[in-house]
C-alpha cells in the first residue's frame, strides 16, 4: 500500500466540492462498504489507495474521501467543526495538534463528555 499523502491534523480542501476541512483518520485503503462506493463515490476512485475521514469546515458532518480528491490547504485558517476542540488544539502551519482524546492513534470520545 502507498504511504499517505496526508497525516492526522493536517488542513485539506476537496479538489471536486471545494470544501476545507481537517484530517481525522487516515486509512490506507477503502474501509467502507460496497454499497456505499456504489451510492456515493460517483468519480469512482481507487479502492487500493489512502481514504480519509474529514471533518468539514462550518459544518457538523465528516466526509469520507479519497486521496485524489483532496489538496493542502494552505490558508492556515482554523476548521469549524463541533469535534474539533475534542480532537485537536492548536493549530501551527497547516496542522492541528491532537488532544488527549486519542487511543492507539484513533479518536475515541470520553463516556463523560456526554455527546448524543
Amino acid at each position: 500500500m502507498p504511504e499517505p499523502d496526508y497525516k492526522i491534523g493536517q488542513l485539506i480542501k476537496h479538489k471536486l466540492f471545494d470544501y476545507r476541512g481537517v484530517i481525522l483518520k487516515v486509512d490506507d485503503s477503502f474501509k467502507s462498504t460496497e454499497e456505499w462506493y456504489n451510492n456515493v463515490a460517483k468519480s469512482r476512485p481507487p479502492k487500493d489507495k489512502p481514504w480519509y475521514t474529514v471533518l468539514v469546515h462550518n459544518a457538523m458532518h465528516t466526509t469520507y474521501v479519497a486521496e485524489r480528491n483532496l489538496d493542502m490547504d494552505d490558508s492556515n485558517g482554523e476548521v469549524i467543526h463541533p469535534m474539533v476542540p475534542i480532537y485537536f488544539t492548536t493549530l501551527n502551519n497547516g496542522i492541528y495538534s491532537k488532544t488527549t482524546n486519542w487511543v492507539n492513534g484513533e479518536p475515541t470520545i470520553n463516556p463523560e463528555i456526554g455527546l448524543s
